[in-house]
C-alpha cells in the first residue's frame, strides 16, 4: 500500500505512552458492575467468535439524516509527534477515511464529523466503558472513537493468519464504517429494532451492520485509489483475505472446531469478502444496503 508521505490526521490520540488503565474498572451493566477478570474471559472469547462486546451491550447511539446528529462532542484529542511507523501508518490511514467520507456527506448535502482514533495498550477508559487489547479493533458511538491497541496487528498476522499493510488498514476503515453508521442514524435504529427481537433475530441484524461496514470500508479503498493511487499489487488480496479470515464461520471453525449459525454476528467469510468486494467495485456507499438484501 502506498500511503508514506501522505496527509497524516490530526485526530488521533495517542494513549501508549502511559499504558493500560489502573485496576479495579469495569463494564456497569444497568445497576450493576462486573469485574475486570471476568470480562477478560469474556472478552477473549468474544473476539475469537467475531462478537464484539460494545455490540452485544447494545451501546449505539446515532441520529437520522446525512447530517450527523446533536451529541456532545468528544474532547480534543491529545496532540504529540507519532514516531513509530505504525503509528503513523494508521494516521494516514485515518487521514484517507476523512477525506473519502467528507467528500462523499458533502455531495449529499450532509456534513462528516471525523472520529478520532485513539491508540491504546492493554486497556484504557471509553465512554462505553472499558476498552480491552481483547476485543480487537472497536468503535465507540458514545464518544465517536475508534480504539486500537496496535499489537492486534500481530494478532491478525500471526494467529489469524492475515498479514500485510493493506489488510490492516481495512481494519481501519471497518471501524470507521460504524462511525459512519453512527452519523447516519443506522446505528441508533439497530439498536431500537435489535431490543424488541429475539437472541438469533438479533444476531442476523448484527451481521447485516457487519456487513454494511465491510462494503463501506471497500467504498473507501475503492475512492482512495482513485484520488491517490494507494493500492499496490496484491493489496486486495490481503484485504479480501482479511474479510475471510474473521468471518464467523472461521473464528468459530479455528476456536471450538464446528460452527452455530444462529450465533454469528459479523457474517461468513464468504459474505464478508462479498460485501467488501461489493464496495470496492462500486465506489457507492447506496449498494451498502445490506439491510434490504434478500441474500447476503
Amino acid at each position: 500500500m502506498r500511503w508514506r508521505g501522505n496527509r497524516e490526521s490530526s485526530n488521533v490520540e495517542d494513549r501508549r505512552a502511559g499504558g493500560g488503565m489502573p485496576g479495579g474498572g469495569g463494564i456497569r451493566l444497568g445497576g450493576g458492575r462486573i469485574g475486570l477478570g471476568t470480562i477478560a474471559i469474556a472478552l477473549v472469547a468474544g473476539w475469537l467468535l467475531g462478537v464484539n462486546p460494545l455490540t452485544l451491550l447494545s451501546m449505539l447511539a446515532g441520529g437520522g439524516s446525512m447530517t450527523p446528529p446533536a451529541v456532545t462532542s468528544p474532547a480534543p484529542a491529545r496532540q504529540g509527534p507519532i514516531d513509530d511507523e505504525l503509528g503513523r501508518f494508521v494516521s494516514v490511514v485515518l487521514a484517507d477515511t476523512e477525506d473519502v467520507w467528507k467528500e462523499i456527506f458533502e455531495a449529499n448535502g450532509g456534513r462528516y464529523r471525523e472520529p478520532v482514533l485513539v491508540l491504546f495498550r492493554g486497556s484504557t477508559r471509553t465512554a462505553c466503558g472499558v476498552g480491552q487489547a481483547a476485543m480487537g479493533p472497536f468503535y465507540c458511538p458514545a464518544d465517536q472513537r475508534v480504539y486500537i491497541d496496535l499489537g492486534f496487528y500481530e494478532t491478525m498476522r500471526s494467529k489469524l493468519g492475515a498479514p500485510g499493510d493493506f489488510a490492516q488498514a481495512y481494519v481501519i476503515a471497518h471501524e470507521v464504517g460504524h462511525h459512519v453508521q453512527n452519523l447516519l442514524g443506522i446505528s441508533e435504529k439497530v439498536s431500537s429494532a435489535r431490543a424488541r427481537l429475539s437472541a438469533a433475530e438479533g444476531n442476523e441484524l448484527s451481521v447485516r451492520t457487519e456487513l454494511q461496514a465491510d462494503c463501506f470500508a471497500g467504498v473507501w479503498a475503492k475512492r482512495a485509489h482513485d484520488a491517490r493511487q494507494i493500492l499496490e499489487r496484491g493489496d486486495v488480496e490481503e484485504a479480501l483475505n482479511a474479510a475471510a479470515q474473521i468471518g464467523d464461520d472461521a473464528l468459530q471453525k479455528r476456536s471450538q472446531g464446528y460452527v452455530v449459525p444462529d450465533s454469528f454476528t459479523h457474517g461468513t467469510s464468504q459474505q464478508r469478502v462479498r460485501w467488501f468486494r461489493q464496495g470496492l467495485e462500486t465506489g457507492d456507499f447506496r449498494r451498502c444496503d445490506t439491510f434490504s438484501a434478500r441474500s447476503l
